[in-house]
C-alpha cells in the first residue's frame, strides 16, 4: 500500500489561501511520506511553487500540465530518472538534491524546458560519474547555474568542445550504474522473500506451540499455573521491549546498501514501530483497571483523580455540611454527576471520580448543588440527619 496526495491533505495545506486549491500559487507537503504523486495537475492548475521534498516518491509524474510552475523542489526522494517535465513549460528551477539518479543521460528531458536557470543534482549516483558537469553543461544550454555553482561562459565552450568524448565515457558508466541497479533490486527481492518465509516459519511455530501447550498431554498445576501468570504479568512487557531491542538490533546492523528499497524499507519499519507502539498504548488505555471507590469489605475511601482544591464545612447554624469543590471555571454544568449518599459524596468531574467520606451521617434527598456565580466552584448543601438539641 502506498501513501498518494489527496485533496484533503492539500486543503490543510492550503490555509494561507483560504483551503481553495484551484487558485492555490505555492504548497508545500514535505515530510508526508508521500510515495506516488498524482492529482496536482489536475487540483491546482495555478501553482507556481510546488515543494515535495524528503517524501518517498519513486518517479516524476502528473507534474506535466502545471505549465506555470516555476520552481519544484523534489529532494530527498527515491526517484531515479528525469522525466515528465517537458509541459512545466515555466520551469526556472528544479532541485533533485539527495535522489537516485543515475541515469545521466535522462536529462536530455530538459532540454524542452527553455527557462530553466538552476538545477541541483548533487548528493546523486550520477555526480560520481567522470565528466559528470561537463556533460550537464554541454548538454542544457539554457543553465546558468548547476549545484550552486555558476557555469561560466568559457566553462560551456570547453563542454561543448568535449561533448562527443564526455557524452561516450557517460554513457558507458551508465550501463556499468544500471547493471549495478539491477542486481542491487534482485538481491533486495530475495532478502525480502527470505524474510517473509523466516517471518512465516515464526508464525507456523508459534501456532504449533499453542496447540501443543494447550493439549491434553501437557498441563499445568493450578499452583504453577498461577505463579506463572504473577510472574508473566509483570514481566511480559520487559521481554517485549527485550524481543523488540533484539529485532532492532538485527534490522539496524544487517549491512545493506543504500538504494530507493532500502530507504523505503526502513521507512516502513519505523512506521510499523511506530503502529505497534501507539496500539500497545491504545490497549493499556483501554485495559486500565477502574479505580476502587469501596473496598470488598464495604469501606468507602477518599478519592480525589481530578486533583481538585476543596473544602468541607460544617455550618453548625444551618445544621448542614458544605462542599466547595474548586471545578474548573468555564467547565461545562453537563460534564458534573453529583452523587450524595448518607456517610459520603462522589462526583464525577469529566468522568473522573472525586469522592470523600462524610463526617456526620446527611439527608441525600435533602442536599442541593449548583455553581458558584463568582468562582464557578461546585457547592453542594447536605443538611445533616441528627437536628439540633
Amino acid at each position: 500500500m502506498f501513501l498518494s496526495v489527496t485533496e484533503d491533505l492539500v486543503r490543510r495545506r492550503a490555509e494561507h489561501n483560504n483551503c481553495e486549491i484551484f487558485s492555490l500559487e505555492e504548497i508545500s507537503l514535505h515530510q508526508q511520506e508521500i510515495e506516488k504523486l498524482e492529482y496536482l495537475d489536475k487540483w491546482c492548475r495555478d501553482l507556481k511553487i510546488l515543494y515535495l521534498q524528503n517524501n518517498l516518491i519513486p518517479k516524476i509524474e502528473n507534474v506535466g500540465k502545471l505549465k506555470k510552475l516555476e520552481y519544484l523542489n523534489v529532494a530527498l526522494n527515491n526517484i531515479e530518472r528525469i522525466e515528465n517535465l517537458e509541459g512545466c513549460e515555466e520551469l526556472k528551477k528544479l532541485d533533485l538534491t539527495a535522489n537516485f539518479i543515475g541515469e545521466l543521460s535522462s536529462i536530455e528531458a530538459l532540454k524542452y524546458n527553455i527557462h530553466l536557470k538552476e538545477l541541483f543534482l548533487v548528493g546523486n549516483p550520477c555526480t560520481e560519474f567522470e565528466g559528470y558537469r561537463e556533460f550537464v553543461v554541454a548538454t542544457l544550454h539554457q543553465l546558468k547555474f548547476l549545484d550552486s555553482k555558476e557555469i561560466e561562459r568559457s566553462e560551456r565552450i570547453q563542454a561543448l568542445q568535449n561533448y562527443p568524448e564526455v557524452k561516450q565515457k557517460i554513457r558507458e558508466q551508465e550501463q556499468v550504474y544500471l547493471l549495478k541497479r539491477t542486481r542491487e533490486k534482485e538481491e533486495t527481492q530475495r532478502r525480502m522473500q527470505e524474510k517473509k518465509d523466516k517471518k512465516q516459519k515464526q508464525v507456523e511455530s508459534e501456532l504449533w506451540n499453542v496447540d501443543f501447550y494447550t493439549s491434553s498431554t501437557y498441563y499445568y498445576s493450578l499452583q504453577d499455573k498461577e505463579k506463572h501468570q504473577e510472574e508473566g504479568d509483570g514481566k511480559q512487557e520487559t521481554w517485549r521491549t527485550a524481543e523488540d531491542d533484539e529485532e532492532d538490533r538485527r534490522f539496524w546492523e544487517e549491512p545493506t546498501p543504500y538504494t530507493p528499497e532500502s530507504r523505503l524499507e526502513t521507512h516502513r519499519y519505523i512506521e510499523q514501530k511506530r503502529r505497534a507502539k501507539d496500539d500497545i498504548r491504545e490497549s493499556k488505555k483501554r485495559e486500565k483497571p477502574l479505580r476502587t471507590l469501596i473496598t470488598a469489605e464495604g469501606k468507602v475511601l477518599n478519592v480525589n483523580v481530578p486533583k481538585l482544591y476543596f473544602s468541607l464545612k460544617d455550618d453548625e447554624e444551618n445544621n448542614q455540611i458544605i462542599l466547595d469543590l474548586a471545578v474548573y471555571r468555564h467547565l461545562d454544568s453537563s460534564l458534573l454527576d453529583v452523587d450524595v449518599q448518607p456517610t459520603y459524596i462522589r462526583v464525577l468531574v469529566k468522568g473522573k471520580p472525586f469522592q470523600l467520606v462524610l463526617p456526620e451521617e446527611v439527608k441525600p434527598d435533602s442536599s442541593s448543588a449548583k455553581r458558584s456565580q463568582t468562582t464557578g466552584h461546585l457547592v453542594v448543601s447536605m443538611p445533616k440527619v441528627c437536628k439540633i438539641i
